[in-house]
């Protein structure tokens, strides 16, 4: 079983900056992608950046103010945060999915609240 442990969420004021890490243990084999997604009061989850190894994706919204970073050995995953918007606010999830011959995984940690303060 994997299991993803994040840090870093809290509460920052609008235009300030937070990084967001996320890292897995357990019997994590091949690794797709790594990603971050985020889900708003009464909102559905969303992608905000991913990491597969043909390169990086953002939503629309956070491109050119997120960037995520992966660590290879320690299956880890970052999202530094700049310029931070209200509209960022929501709880902060981190998702691996890996592959074993024909089984796919896809694991979700328990979630971080970022909170942007105007």
């Amino acid at each position: 079983q994997v299991k993803l442990v994040e840090s870093g969420g809290g509460l920052v004021q609008a235009g300030g900056s937070l990084t967001l890490s996320c890292a897995a243990s357990g019997s994590v084999f091949a690794v797709t992608s790594m990603g971050w997604y985020r889900q708003a009061p009464g909102e559905e989850r969303e992608l905000v950046a991913l990491t597969t190894r043909g390169g990086k994706r953002y939503a629309d919204s956070v491109r050119g103010r997120f960037t995520i970073s992966r660590d290879n050995n320690r299956n880890a995953v970052h999202l530094q945060m700049n310029s931070l918007k209200i509209e960022d606010t929501a709880v902060y999830y981190c998702n691996l999915k890996d592959v074993l011959d024909d089984s796919e995984g896809n694991y979700w940690g328990q979630g971080t609240q970022v909170t942007v303060s105007s």
